[in-house]
């Protein structure tokens, strides 16, 4: 099944390129747009280029430490939300009031607050990060069956012991797909920041040098290959998903694909 799913996906990309490559090079040819041909290889020269390999060492380094930071403030806080039902009445309505504010809105804001040029970007990240993360964590510790506390706590558990023996467990898969949506929104969010503010590294910063130079071919082969490490980062975060939490998978139905 996966391996029809991947062939399917596979012949659409490739049919995909093959009516981009037609309609460029025989309809579009005026707009200055390069056919895929071109963008692919340009993207196959990039491994090779030190620049390049440069800036996507410092988004990948950002991405990863605003992941992080994101991971460690909002699991304990949706633990703690979700583990006190006054505590989370009371703050719900701020976390409903700045949860849908556009994560690159505030990259300006930061700018203009955070003079130290690494630390605004991986601020923005982890503002971005953090929503998924919680939600994800608050519905898990809702989703927690009443019953296995109760019956826990009949056998004279206290309420740490539940939250540790059943809590936390049940929650465990919602919070690794909270982080899995979180890292394709840090990854968006660290090339936005770079694209904005600019900087000395980055595959937003080399998108940009390539577009002050007319290199639409680099800027789009450049942007090919941020799609492509955001899929990576997802292809593996849920294996990990699957081969952690296969138990969970089994309850909730979920056929293997």
């Amino acid at each position: 099944m996966a391996g029809a799913r991947l062939l399917r996906g596979a012949v659409g990309a490739a049919g995909f390129l093959v009516l981009g490559e037609v309609v460029i090079r025989f309809g579009l040819q005026g707009l200055g747009t390069p056919p895929p041909s071109v963008i692919l290889y340009e993207a196959a020269r990039m491994p090779a280029d030190p620049d390049f390999l440069a800036g996507v060492g410092a988004t990948l380094t950002n991405w990863a430490l605003g992941l992080l930071i994101a991971t460690a403030v909002a699991v304990p806080l949706g633990v703690l939300l979700g583990a006190l039902a006054p505590l989370e009445r009371a703050i719900r309505p701020v976390l409903e009031f700045m949860r849908p504010i556009p994560s690159v809105a505030i990259i300006p804001l930061a700018i203009l607050l955070i003079p130290a040029d690494e630390l605004m970007k991986v601020s923005v990240i982890v503002y971005a990060s953090i929503w998924p993360i919680l939600i994800n964590t608050l519905y898990g510790m809702h989703d927690v069956d009443p019953q296995a506390k109760e019956s826990l706590r009949s056998f004279g558990f206290g309420d740490l012991a539940v939250l540790a023996r059943v809590s936390l467990p049940s929650a465990a898969p919602f919070v690794a797909t909270g982080i899995r949506i979180a890292a394709g929104v840090a990854l968006v969010l660290a090339v936005s920041a770079e694209l904005i503010a600019g900087g000395v590294a980055g595959i937003g910063v080399y998108v940009n040098v390539a577009g002050s130079g007319n290199r639409m071919d680099l800027m789009l082969a450049a942007t090919f290959w941020a799609g492509i490490i955001g899929v990576i980062a997802n292809v593996v975060l849920l294996a990990g998903e699957r081969r952690l939490f296969h138990w969970h998978r089994v309850r909730t139905g979920v056929a293997e694909s």
